[in-house]
């Protein structure tokens, strides 16, 4: 079983930069695809980003490509989100998922994490 948590969420003016980690527990981390989605109110979860089980494909949503980008170290058990030249539309909940033995797009979800706040304000 693995466990998500996410930090690193917060208050960023137009602009402005933040980065995400999402750290995953147990010894088979490195096994789970992971990804990040994120929800706004009133809105559908959209997929953000995914980078396969591997390591080596990642995949963005049309949304953030070019201003996002993310990485994992599994020595770490961690993926990361860094988001650049955000925009208010950015504001969601951002939550981090994982699959197991998955690719970077996360058909099947194995497990969620609880999410953390993004607000980017104008």
């Amino acid at each position: 079983q693995v466990q998500l948590v996410e930090i690193g969420g917060g208050s960023v003016q137009t602009g402005g930069s933040l980065r995400l980690s999402c750290e995953g527990t147990g010894p088979t981390f490195s096994t789970y695809a992971v990804g990040w989605f994120r929800q706004a109110p009133g809105k559908e979860r959209e997929f953000v980003a995914g980078v396969g089980w591997r390591g080596i494909n990642t995949w963005y949503g049309d949304s953030v490509k070019g201003r996002f980008s993310i990485s994992r170290v599994n020595a770490k058990n961690t993926v990361y989100l860094q988001m650049n030249s955000l925009e208010p539309e950015d504001t969601a909940v951002y939550y981090c998922a994982a699959e197991h033995l998955g690719g970077a797009t996360l058909q099947k979800i194995h497990y969620w994490g609880r999410g953390t706040q993004v607000t980017v304000s104008s």
